[in-house]
């Protein structure tokens, strides 16, 4: 399927099925556990409809957990006019907040730094974001502070959810955004 193209509603169905069922089967134990087996049973699919949608398992758990890296890019992108330089916009936290209950997932999918499968994707669909943004406003070194932002953003995430930093989400959101807004200040 390409962009733009409508999505066949049966497939969404379907894909849909297969995700909610992997997030439930995560809650439950950790994806290096999960099998395809009680993933499809769980999703009231057959085996070979699984993968007509999905190589593996860890395509079906970036897919289900896509919806953090649009999370991330709106909460980053969250405020209207002027931003403050110390305070985040109240989404960033709330964001951070909502990582919780499917944390071991994420932690499993973004690696410490900002790697892995869900850190490709988050890094690709910030940076985009990002510089459409800075290249709209005219600003200096557009791909480059579009690269810094995503990256620091991708490694504070997935450090702070591999425990290597500390903070609540609210403590967490104000110190990546402090970050954000001087590189963007920078240039």
């Amino acid at each position: 399927m390409t962009r733009g193209e409508p999505e066949d509603p049966r497939a969404a169905r379907t894909r849909a099925r297969l995700r909610s069922a992997l997030l439930a089967e995560c809650a439950e134990r950790p994806l290096e556990e999960v099998g395809v087996a009680a993933l499809v049973r769980r999703a009231g699919v057959g085996r070979a409809t699984f993968y007509v949608h999905y190589p593996d398992l860890e395509a079906l758990a970036v897919d289900a957990c896509a919806d953090v890296v649009r999370e991330a890019v709106e909460a980053l992108h969250a405020w209207q006019g002027r931003p403050d330089p110390v305070r985040a916009p109240a989404a960033l936290p709330e964001f951070f907040g909502s990582l919780t209950p499917h944390a071991a997932l994420y932690r499993t999918l973004l690696a410490p730094g900002g790697g892995g499968p869900l850190g490709r994707v988050l890094h690709r669909d910030l940076r985009a974001y990002s510089l459409r943004e800075r290249e709209r406003a005219g600003a200096a070194d557009a791909p480059l502070v579009a690269s810094a932002v995503a990256a620091t953003f991708a490694g504070v995430l997935a450090d702070w959810l591999h425990g290597d930093l500390d903070g609540t989400p609210g403590e967490i959101a104000d110190q990546v955004w402090q970050l954000l807004v001087a590189l963007h200040a920078s240039r």
